[in-house]
């Protein structure tokens, strides 16, 4: 299983990436049947997976297990009369869970849908409602068993609900729940599973979690998990002996990206740290104790990250760094590279997609960039007038594919008049502005629905964080354009400052100047403030729309 099945392989440089990178498409695939079965019987006793967590639990699991308990959840959600298009909700966290139900989702022909453990009673109902949610699954939590309890009456839809753990709930429970660990149990022993998908088949659904309007829900089929041998083999840079490591809560879809699909199609061992609160030095002990040789997350972290003391954890094993979700700033990137030796290798991609753009072991990491793109899709940039840029310069990223290529969504389910929006003459609008220069390099500019219009200007969001996080008392920052009588917009500058560090009229002076002296003055922050945390996706994304209608009101 692998290359040799799929069609890919190595290669000399980017440019021999590019044109040669091919996906050899099985007919109906599946990704446990052709990827965790196989690897079960080949290698049963290679680990797959390695879980810790902060209570002091934890062990590994090999990929026969991993077969078997997958095999005994498919045949448990069997018994419950869930089967092909079904669609069950996963409410996991970080659980083991989350492997044996999505994999065995995937075995029997149901939507998966992996929501966030953030969710409250509301969100779960409009969850329900817009996908006719089947059935949910959710963690030992009693906040949330008791927002789905409250959930139920206006769930129509929802005729099964199944929780994990061994011990009862914490909380009253009016309505039957079943227990999966119960179930898993008495369906060790069964029947093998009969193959009952095609490639075209919806395999998973993701509510997004966009910066305005309620959540777009992204269809995805079972092409999906085989276009992931991009994220993991040429971003993640993984091979047989790699132990990965992307942090992730399972309600997002970078938790597939990192988590299942692609680290498995590359043999690799996938390990997760079960946690509710991200203490830095207990991640870092992770990292170290496990002998982590890759390890991804989002910006945000990276920063947390460089708040430790890096002589008092070993991360010799470490090898490889990757960052996606937002645009990494320059010096995190340089101040990472000058602690570990290692350059951190940026992705860009979306819900909708697997990476479209990507800084490959084939392309030297450049500060700033989010690398070149992914061959399997055609990248063009358009401008604001519609038409396409011919070398270098600033546009919208754009895809030329079809919905349901691999890796590609098949669409927005149940809203047809959002795809007309987003996918027009073959062509899918990303929604997001970025510059490519003359070697094929992409930098994010931002949405552009973020861009600031101020004095006649055009400023990037980022472009003025890049500089404001040099500042050596800013921890986080987001700028935000707000609506200025004689400017049109302002900049605002919202930051957390580290530790210790006072918000007062000196400091923001101080800012102003440093941003003054690093950075073209139309792009000094008129407005800012000192906050204590920044309203974020799940996903970790800074949510930009909220900060303007808030700042608006």
């Amino acid at each position: 299983m692998g290359e040799a099945m799929f069609g890919y392989g190595d290669y000399r440089d980017y440019e021999d990436f590019r044109d040669n990178f091919r996906i050899r498409v099985p007919d109906n695939f599946n990704y446990s049947f052709d990827c965790l079965d196989v690897l079960a019987a080949e290698s049963p006793d290679k680990v797959c997976l390695i879980w810790d967590s902060d209570d002091g639990g934890g062990r590994t699991w090999t990929f026969l297990e991993m077969k078997r308990h997958t095999d005994a959840a498919a045949r448990f959600f069997k018994s419950l009369g869930i089967g092909k298009g079904d669609r069950v909700m996963l409410i996991l966290k970080r659980k083991i869970h989350f492997w044996f139900a999505i994999l065995g989702l995937i075995k029997i022909g149901a939507v998966s849908i992996p929501a966030t453990h953030m969710l409250i009673t509301s969100d779960i109902i409009y969850r329900n409602k817009s996908a006719s949610v089947n059935a949910i699954v959710c963690c030992d939590d009693d906040r949330l068993l008791m927002a789905i309890e409250e959930a139920q009456s206006a769930s129509a839809s929802v005729g099964h609900l199944i929780r994990v753990g061994t011990q009862e709930a914490g909380c009253p429970l009016l309505h039957h729940w079943e227990n999966f660990d119960a179930g898993i149990a008495a369906h060790m022993e069964g029947p093998e599973l009969p193959r009952v998908t095609v490639n075209e088949d919806p395999m998973m659904l993701y509510f997004t979690s966009g910066t305005t309007g309620y959540p777009k829900m992204v269809l995805h089929n079972h092409l999906f998990p085989l276009a992931h041998i991009v994220t993991a083999k040429y971003w993640h840079n993984l091979h047989e002996g790699s132990i990965h490591f992307t942090l992730a809560d399972t309600g997002w879809g970078k938790a597939v990206w990192g988590k299942l699909f692609g680290q498995w199609l590359c043999r690799a061992t996938v390990f997760v740290y079960d946690h509710n609160k991200l203490v830095v030095q207990k991640l870092m002990k992770m990292l170290a104790k496990h002998r982590v040789t890759s390890f991804c997350a989002p910006p945000t972290v990276y920063k947390v990250l460089l708040t430790a003391d890096f002589s008092k954890y070993d991360l010799s094993a470490l090898e490889y760094a990757t960052s996606a979700g937002e645009p990494l700033n320059e010096s995190v990137y340089e101040e990472f590279l000058r602690r570990t030796g290692i350059r951190i290798h940026e992705c860009y991609g979306q819900t909708e997609t697997v990476p479209v753009i990507l800084t490959s072991p084939y392309t030297e990491p450049r500060a700033g960039s989010l690398g070149k793109a992914n061959p399997m899709y055609e990248l063009l940039f358009l401008k604001p007038d519609g038409t396409e840029l011919k070398g270098p310069g600033e546009g919208e990223m754009c895809l030329r594919m079809k919905p349901g290529d691999p890796g590609v969504f098949m669409g927005y389910y149940r809203t047809p008049d959002l795809m007309k929006l987003v996918w027009q003459g073959g062509v899918y609008h990303t929604g997001d502005l970025a510059e490519i220069d003359a070697d094929g390099y992409v930098y994010f500019i931002g949405r552009a629905d973020d861009i600031i219009k101020s004095a006649g200007y055009r400023i990037g969001p980022f472009e003025v964080e890049s500089v404001i996080q040099q500042h050596p008392a800013v921890l986080e920052v987001a700028v935000t354009g707000v609506p200025d009588e004689i400017r049109g917009q302002a900049i605002r500058a919202s930051i957390i400052l580290r530790e210790g560090v006072a918000g007062d009229d000196a400091l923001r002076k101080e800012i102003r100047a440093f941003v003054k002296a690093n950075a073209a003055a139309y792009k000094v922050p008129r407005i800012i403030e000192f906050v204590d945390e920044l309203p974020k996706t799940i996903s970790g994304k800074v949510r930009r729309a909220q900060m303007r209608e808030e700042a608006a009101k």
